[in-house]
C-alpha cells in the first residue's frame, strides 16, 4: 500500500513539476536577459509573420526604486520576445520608446544618474540590447527641460525629440500603434 501511495505522490508531483514548468516566463529569442513571456500554445488570434508590427510604447512612469528596471522599457523587449517567439521575423517588428515625464530620469547615462541615485542606471544595459535588435528609444525635448535632464548626459542609446507628442503624432501617421500602459 505504501508503495502505491508513494509512486502515486510521485507522478503527482511529477505532473504538477511539469505543469509549473509549462507555465513559467522565460526570455529570448531576441532580447535575452530581459522581457520575459509565457509561450501560448496555439491561440485563437493567429499572427501573420509576413505582416510588419509597428508599435510606439509611452515610457512615462518610472520605479520609485532608483536600482530597479523600469516596467515600462522591459515592455518594449517583452514585444519583440512573444513575437518573434511567435513565429514573426524581427525584420517585421518595428518598435519605437519615447521616454518622457517621470520616466526621463532613465534616459540619464550612468555618471549622471550615480551622481543623482548613487547607483548605476539599471536600463541602460536593456537599452543598449534594444538597440542592437533596432529598437528606437527617444527622449521627449520638452521633459529633458522640465524636469532639469543635461542633454549633453543621457545614455548612448537615447536620441532626443522636439516632444513626446511629436513623436506618437508622426509614427501614428506612418501606420505605428500607440501603446500606453
Amino acid at each position: 500500500m505504501k508503495k502505491i501511495i508513494s509512486s502515486s505522490l510521485i507522478t503527482f508531483f511529477l505532473l504538477i513539476t511539469l505543469h509549473a514548468q509549462e507555465g513559467e516566463r522565460s526570455t529570448g529569442p531576441i532580447i535575452k536577459d530581459y522581457g520575459p513571456t509565457f509561450k501560448v500554445e496555439n491561440p485563437d488570434f493567429k499572427l501573420d509573420p509576413k505582416k510588419k508590427y509597428k508599435v510606439v510604447f509611452d515610457i512615462h512612469n518610472s520605479p520609485e526604486d532608483p536600482s530597479a528596471v523600469n516596467p515600462m522599457i522591459n515592455t518594449l523587449a517583452r514585444f519583440l520576445n512573444m513575437h518573434a517567439g511567435a513565429g514573426v521575423p524581427l525584420k517585421n517588428l518595428k518598435v519605437v520608446g519615447v521616454i518622457h515625464n517621470k520616466a526621463s530620469k532613465d534616459a540619464m547615462n550612468n555618471e549622471a544618474y550615480r551622481e543623482k541615485f548613487g547607483v548605476d542606471n539599471p536600463n541602460i544595459p536593456l537599452m543598449e540590447e534594444l538597440e542592437k535588435a533596432g529598437a528606437q528609444i527617444y527622449m521627449c525635448g520638452q521633459s529633458i527641460h522640465a524636469r532639469g535632464v543635461d542633454p549633453e548626459r543621457m545614455a548612448e542609446p537615447v536620441k532626443t525629440a522636439l516632444s513626446a507628442m511629436t513623436v506618437f503624432l508622426s509614427l501614428q501617421n506612418e501606420g505605428y500603434t500607440l501603446i500606453r500602459f
